[in-house]
């Protein structure tokens, strides 16, 4: 027989705990809300564009490692193949000493100073001045080939070592600035996706007219360029408007500040330094009111941005990461000074 009781209703104090509870959480969403804002869009700028500088920054000393660490690399090279030679005639002279060995001891037996032959130090043999008179004039010349090799290729083989560790620390340095270059980036991309799209198409429109990004809207006067190689790398610059910022590249599609200069001057026949900061001792430092179209220009204390002056208080050059090689005014920047090459 079925039970026709009524279902047993919540207590009140149930009722109000449960209603208490969803109230809190309701108050507790609201003040998570609450905790975190919005980005204010002006707040987002001022700080990717110092994550920008500061992987500027790091892209140049990235850069003067890069540059260390190929140098080492062709150093160690050229040594351990000098050392390779090195065995080699070292190995050739024992052989010979070793044919003046056997032919003694057929003529009846090795004369004690021949012994030294077999020695792996003869240098130290050779200080006993007692020894010397007891050999032939061949022989203590081949005797003092081999000691001074022996000592050619243990300072080649102690710098090559050197070399080595200095090779491995540079590129240890290289692999910490590159994660240190990503991470800038990254944490740049992230507040930007902390705005809407209409939000970043206004900013970087902004950023657009602000460096007046069209060449054909930039008046560079009619100012002459001091030299014709300063011409032809402000030329050969020009050529690469629009083409991207890319931290360490060099071209001839892509580049970062000082990759922009140094490609520039190389097509006039120049060779400048890889970084900023050496390419700032490449001529003759100059003030803003001396400046000639193609004249390097570099701003910052630390000298970590370089463009070609372009004319008209304009700088021509490779500007920060999400941005082409543009025209920008260099009242945009704290100018330091300008070399003449």
């Amino acid at each position: 027989m079925a039970s026709h009781r009524r279902p047993k209703q919540p207590s009140r104090t149930r009722v109000t705990v449960l209603t208490a509870t969803a109230a809190a959480a309701v108050a507790l969403t609201s003040q998570a809300a609450q905790a975190a804002p919005k980005q204010d869009k002006k707040d987002v700028k001022e700080q990717v564009d110092k994550l920008y500088e500061e992987a500027e920054q790091a892209t140049e000393k990235y850069n003067g490692a890069k540059e260390k660490q190929e140098k080492l690399e062709k150093q160690v090279g050229d040594l351990q193949d000098k050392v390779a030679r090195g065995q080699e005639d070292l190995n050739k002279l024992r052989n010979g000493l070793g044919s003046m060995a056997t032919a003694q001891y057929r003529s009846g037996g090795i004369d004690p100073s021949v012994q030294l032959l077999l020695s792996s130090d003869p240098d130290t043999y050779l200080e006993k001045a007692s020894t010397l008179s007891q050999l032939s004039g061949k022989q203590a010349e081949s005797l003092r080939k081999i000691a001074d090799k022996q000592r050619t290729l243990k300072q080649q083989r102690e710098e090559a070592s050197t070399k080595l560790q200095d090779l491995a620390d540079t590129r240890k340095a290289l692999g910490k600035k590159k994660d240190e270059i990503q991470g800038k980036l990254s944490k740049a991309r992230n507040l930007l996706n902390t705005l809407t799209a209409k939000e970043r198409a206004q900013m970087a429109a902004q950023d657009a007219e602000r460096a007046n990004r069209s060449s054909s809207r930039v008046d560079l006067g009619n100012e002459v360029p001091e030299s014709g190689r300063a011409a032809a790398a402000l030329a050969a610059a020009k050529t690469k408007i629009g083409l991207p910022y890319v931290w360490g590249a060099t071209g001839p599609s892509s580049f970062d500040c000082s990759g922009l200069t140094g490609w520039a001057y190389q097509q006039a026949g120049v060779q400048l330094p890889r970084i900023s900061q050496d390419q700032a001792n490449a001529g003759s430092r100059i003030g803003r009111g001396e400046l000639k179209p193609g004249d390097l220009v570099l701003f910052y204390g630390d000298l970590h941005h370089i463009g070609l002056y372009a004319g008209n208080g304009q700088v021509l050059h490779a500007p920060k990461p999400g941005a082409g090689v543009r025209y920008e005014s260099m009242d945009n920047m704290p100018f330091q000074f300008g070399v003449r090459v």
